[in-house]
């Protein structure tokens, strides 16, 4: 009878490796601090939020060597997109959204499914990126690519799928962007509406997240926001509006990706009578036109008003954030007004 040892009782020699005999390599960016190269991001948001339309711009522009937006970089070079999708068909929602945004159809390449579907652990991956020397892999939705077999609430097996990807980003040096929906817990933070097991969102490098405004006189307006970010800084809040021909992107903003979230959640209780007051003086202070952040919050703070006070009071205001040069700026937009 053949003998059999289970993988956990194989011996093996011990192999050490010393941090001095580590060569220290420093991250590269598709978009800093939001999508790394090399590594595995998340993008989530509700249904209809425009998430598609959003990767698909940011596809565009790659693919004519554009800047993507709040950048610094003003030279670059087309790059190859891998676009994989199972909610929209190529041809009559995803090549035309591309070509509205200014696209180059040379320069975006599916893979196909026809005979049998992707999966993480496909190795149909990384031979594209390779062959055709992609920068960036995107696959939309999660749910449809980890696997027929992968339950989503397993930590084990989904972790198992995530490690097929991460090494394919790691040796290829592609940035690879999966596209998910959020669950419906509204009033959770938004790192735990990830859809599965919370070793998802641990599994990748950086999680962006898209949200409608407050704004209901602007319904097309989005924020996106990073909720997670482990190589980098957070970055800032964007605010874009989703357009027929893609997204366009409007300011960078002072904002957390809690304070994006919690801008629509429904508001409980008696107000707060110390919000009221901040909310009110933030509304005198704007009213005459923009302020420089530091000079707005040490107004607030010099007549008794907490940090966390503050905060909750610029969003009932309605007030915003934007960078002029190197100076951040509260404002109010025009035709805004305060969250009830």
């Amino acid at each position: 009878m053949k003998q059999t040892e289970n993988e956990m009782n194989i011996s093996v020699p011990l192999e050490v490796i010393k941090a001095s005999e580590i060569e220290p390599k420093e991250v590269k960016w598709l978009w800093y601090p939001y999508i790394p190269f090399g590594k595995v991001t998340l993008l989530q948001g509700d249904p209809g939020d425009g998430k598609s339309k959003l990767m698909l711009s940011i596809a565009a522009l790659l693919s004519n060597g554009e800047p993507l937006p709040f950048t610094d970089t003003d030279e670059t070079e087309p790059m190859t997109i891998i676009y994989q999708t199972t909610e929209d068909d190529a041809d009559d929602t995803v090549v035309p959204r591309f070509n509205a945004a200014g696209g180059i159809g040379e320069n975006l390449i599916f893979i196909k499914e026809d005979v049998k579907s992707l999966s993480f652990g496909d190795n149909r991956i990384a031979e594209a990126i390779e062959k055709y020397h992609a920068k960036l892999l995107i696959l939309d939705p999660m749910s449809s690519y980890i696997g027929e077999d992968c339950s989503m609430n397993n930590a084990n097996e989904t972790r198992a799928e995530f490690n097929h990807l991460i090494a394919v980003a790691k040796d290829t040096g592609c940035a690879i962007v999966i596209i998910a929906h959020m669950n419906k817990m509204k009033d959770t933070n938004p790192l735990y509406r990830t859809n599965g097991s919370i070793d998802i969102a641990g599994a990748v490098r950086s999680i962006i997240a898209i949200t409608r405004t407050p704004n209901k006189e602007a319904p097309s307006e989005r924020y996106m926001v990073q909720v997670k970010s482990n190589l980098a800084p957070t970055g800032s809040a964007i605010l874009f509006e989703v357009a027929e021909k893609g997204v366009n992107f409007i300011s960078e903003m002072e904002m957390t990706a809690e304070q994006a979230f919690q801008s629509l959640a429904p508001k409980m209780g008696r107000p707060n009578e110390k919000e009221v007051k901040a909310t009110e003086m933030i509304l005198e202070m704007l009213k005459d036109g923009e302020m420089l952040t530091s000079e707005c919050e040490e107004k607030l703070e010099a007549v008794g008003f907490k940090k966390s006070t503050i905060k909750k009071a610029k969003m009932k205001a309605g007030a915003l954030s934007k960078k002029i040069g190197f100076q951040w700026y509260w404002y109010l937009p025009v035709g805004d007004k305060p969250n009830e």
